[in-house]
């Protein structure tokens, strides 16, 4: 029997950490070819998840260059990865999530007429200016996708809200499914030989990720000005910030924060490291959307640099608070989770609403399913 060919197509690390364990679940189904693309759209950071999950891409399309823009990149992963389809003609086409490479690989491919999986789909502000541009990519591809596979029953009732074609699964989101691979019992090392010298268990660390684009300017300044003072007042803590590559990114921080004793400026994690510092921190204070879902994973709190969020089941589950992008509130916030034992263990004790470690069977499942491989509809996170 010929097999169903899936082609699983990234370029950024989020993307990267969430579809790895998704590309090896497919490739175990004796049913599936499994294929992996890449765009590079971010490089160093890409090759360092594709290393943590021992893949390699079956397509590399190296698309990144100095000063890219979100309209050179998907004119470049068109062009590119139009080629690619045209000469493999997957059966299928998954893209995950929101970033240029998600849109602009779910548009090559109904250019190519091939069925397009959205996984993480139905994420949703409202707004489609924040996250920019990542809300329009990922409303736009839910108008491009024939399946969606959405993480939360209410991702689900964002996408029937819209009434977009095609069939919906509720699966859980893949990243629980990653944590699996990256965290372990605990015990493993970092690769970062810095982080080895760390002492968590005489310091309260506060892992601390920041680099959107919406931030740059003043929100950022914001961000980093109260960061400085928070350390300044508790220098029994340790902020431990790896720092985005961005050229933006780096010269903020270093100004604000190179000269702090206890707030540690590191490279770029890979994923595993970035988990297993998770998972060893106290407080976790990010503008990341996938952070959201990981740190309530590992019981650590949340408090979410942005003024929204498209993952609010979190916030109701009391998870995760969204700090925004004013010093005194991020301060006034960060300062009780320090400072007060009740409502930190409430946020550390909340409920995970995101996943259970099997969304990537639940795709597969669904694949099968939906192309007559299977008799039965997976079963729904």
């Amino acid at each position: 029997m010929k097999k169903l060919r899936v082609m699983s197509v990234f370029g950024t690390r989020p993307e990267a950490i969430k579809m790895c364990p998704l590309a090896l679940e497919l490739a175990s189904r004796p049913e599936l070819e499994s294929l992996v693309c890449l765009t590079g759209q971010h490089r160093e950071m890409l090759d360092s998840v594709m290393d943590t999950f021992g893949l390699r891409p079956d397509y590399d399309l190296d698309l990144m260059e100095a000063g890219q823009t979100p309209s050179s990149v998907t004119r470049r992963v068109l062009e590119k990865l139009g080629e690619t389809l045209e000469q493999v003609r997957p059966d299928l086409v998954l893209v995950h999530g929101d970033t240029t490479t998600t849109f602009a690989g779910a548009l090559a491919a109904f250019y190519a007429k091939i069925p397009v999986g959205h996984v993480e789909a139905g994420l949703r502000t409202w707004d489609r200016w924040s996250p920019y541009p990542e809300e329009m990519n990922r409303c736009l591809v839910g108008r491009l996708a024939e399946y969606h596979f959405a993480p939360t029953r209410r991702n689900r009732e964002n996408l029937l809200r819209e009434a977009v074609e095609g069939k919906i699964f509720v699966t859980g989101n893949t990243v629980i499914d990653a944590m699996r691979y990256t965290v372990g019992d605990g015990s493993r090392p970092f690769a970062c030989d810095t982080l080895n010298s760390v002492d968590f268990f005489g310091r309260r660390v506060i892992a601390m990720t920041c680099h959107r684009r919406e931030n740059y300017g003043q929100p950022m300044e914001n961000i980093f000005s109260a960061v400085a003072e928070l350390a300044r007042s508790y220098p029994d803590a340790l902020v431990i910030y790896p720092v985005h590559l961005s050229p933006t990114v780096q010269a903020a921080a270093r100004r604000h924060l190179a000269s702090i004793p206890n707030v540690l400026l590191t490279a770029p994690l890979d994923a595993g490291d970035m988990h297993r510092l998770m998972a060893r921190s106290y407080l976790v204070m990010t503008d990341s959307g996938g952070l959201q879902e990981e740190a309530p994973a590992l019981g650590k709190p949340v408090l979410v640099l942005r003024r929204e969020t498209e993952r609010p089941e979190a916030v109701e589950a009391g998870t995760v608070a969204l700090a925004g992008t004013e010093k005194a509130q991020i301060l006034r916030m960060a300062a009780e989770l320090l400072d007060d034992a009740d409502k930190y263990a409430a946020m550390a004790h909340a409920a995970n609403p995101y996943g259970d470690g099997h969304a990537c069977r639940r795709i597969a499942d669904a694949i099968l399913w939906g192309f007559g491989l299977r008799s039965q509809p997976p079963e729904e996170f």
